[in-house]
């Protein structure tokens, strides 16, 4: 079974840089794709309200936050896109320094209220 797991980030409040950062997402670099499949995101899909970014990923069993970490710090291509992205993300307030997505606690579940 999948576990699934929601992140925020903020964007520079820019009209101009988000519109840039869509454009980017319209047509990820191939890499970047092959990277994320590869550390068992089965599935990931990004909203945006504002400047406000939420993420929704779906992994397998062998997919863990330490693991995917060390695969980007060893991608020099991940890390050129991470710099790049960097230009138009902006830090949670919460975030530790280098921090961008944060894990966002899970408070209600309607399957599990139903049970």
């Amino acid at each position: 079974m999948n576990k699934r797991f929601a992140l925020a980030l903020d964007l520079v409040n820019d009209e101009q840089l988000i519109a840039e950062y869509e454009k980017y997402h319209e047509a990820v670099w191939p890499e970047i794709l092959e990277s994320i499949a590869g550390a068992g995101i089965t599935q990931m899909e990004i909203y945006r309200l504002g400047n406000r970014l939420f993420m929704i990923m779906e992994v397998d069993d062998t997919f863990s936050f330490e693991r995917k970490g060390q695969m980007d710090a060893e991608n020099p291509k991940v890390q050129e896109w991470e710099q790049l992205m960097w230009k138009y993300q902006d830090a949670l307030p919460m975030a530790q320094p280098g921090e961008k997505w944060l894990l966002m606690d899970k408070i209600f579940d309607l399957k599990a209220q139903l049970k």
